[in-house]
């Protein structure tokens, strides 16, 4: 399985931007993506999840501001990031897990993009 991100950039506060993301593979299930980031000193941490079943989990910092969904082409998922902040300056990584559950911890997933990144500036 392959992931790939793209459409990161820079923007100005209160801007958007929409990510991408693809999965592809012999055993690219889709069944479930999330995207995570990781802002400069900080953890990595959860964003937001689509499971193929259609449930959706966005992390309280982005509820209201971003959205995630699905792809009409098999294994894709994008983030629209709306009303974008400084402190949502990170690079922005996908996931992909055949998990049989829609899931917030980084362990559930076991096939990473390369990451993309977002600079938000004021």
């Amino acid at each position: 399985v392959q992931v790939e991100e793209s459409g990161g950039g820079l923007v100005q506060a209160g801007g958007s931007l929409k990510l991408s993301c693809s999965a592809s593979g012999y055993a690219a299930t889709g069944r479930n993506m999330a995207w995570f980031r990781r802002a400069p000193g900080k953890d990595l941490e959860f964003v937001a999840g689509s499971a193929s079943s259609g449930g959706t989990d966005v992390a309280e910092p982005v509820q209201g501001r971003f959205t995630i969904a699905r792809g009409t082409a098999k294994n894709t998922v994008y983030l629209q990031m709306t009303n974008l902040r400084p402190e949502d300056t990170a690079v922005y990584y996908c996931a992909h897990s055949n998990g049989n559950r829609l899931m917030r911890a980084r362990s559930w997933y076991d096939v990473w993009g390369q990451g993309t990144q977002v600079t938000v500036s004021s």
